[in-house]
């Protein structure tokens, strides 16, 4: 079965020149938009009889430091919605403390296990937010409330939420491209990101291609 790649489209695709079953889908920004995206893609592959077997939401995101340096790769055991919830007098409460939805799923465990050891990745939880975090005082908060998040990015859970409705398997990959935390774009690495992006993707084609079916 194929794979779509929700994604930093130029890196991937350079990582897979010929396509090879992977289908590379520039998401947008954000995770409305992201899981609008990947729900069409899902819905258009199966009403062809040609499904998808893992969706991979990959790109750039902020990484907390010291433990996700600029420059490196993290793949998420946990993609979690870090501000999708309601605050509080005693502080911000997630949608499952409120009695309804999810913010959190797990990529199979199989998975990320061997994308770790392929590519020298960092594993952890990646929080996607609404807003990008711009201070320390937010940058400690999300910490306090996800001790083990590595990185932030915009994407990751709207890709989850569709891939899940559909029952197919999920994996986000983020080349960490800032720190999380006071808002410095003299310290943005971009570039870096990308490249680190483009290096852990060709690592990683003997794995998606190979058409395997993972444990969800």
């Amino acid at each position: 079965m194929a794979t779509a790649v929700s994604v930093e489209r130029d890196a991937v695709a350079r990582a897979f020149p010929d396509h090879g079953g992977v289908e590379v889908i520039a998401a947008g920004v954000g995770p409305a938009l992201a899981a609008a995206s990947t729900a069409s893609a899902l819905t258009a592959a199966a009403l062809k009889g040609a499904p998808y077997g893992l969706v991979v939401s990959a790109g750039i995101g902020g990484g907390f430091q010291p433990e996700a340096p600029v420059g490196s790769l993290v793949v998420a055991d946990g993609i979690v919605a870090a501000d999708l919830g309601a605050e509080t007098a005693d502080g911000f409460l997630p949608v499952t403390e409120l009695g309804f939805g999810t913010v959190r799923h797990e990529p199979p465990a199989d998975l990320v296990r061997r994308v770790a050891e392929i590519t020298g990745a960092r594993t952890g939880a990646v929080l996607t937010v609404s807003t990008v975090t711009g201070t320390a005082a937010r940058a400690a908060a999300l910490r306090e409330r996800h001790p083990t998040a590595l990185a932030e990015a915009m994407e990751g859970f709207g890709v989850a939420e569709a891939a899940a409705a559909q029952g197919v398997p999920v994996l986000e990959i983020r080349a960490i491209s800032n720190p999380v935390g006071p808002r410095d774009r003299a310290a943005w690495r971009i570039g870096d990101a990308l490249a680190a992006l483009t290096e852990g993707f060709g690592k990683l084609a003997p794995v998606l291609e190979s058409g395997n079916r993972h444990d969800r």
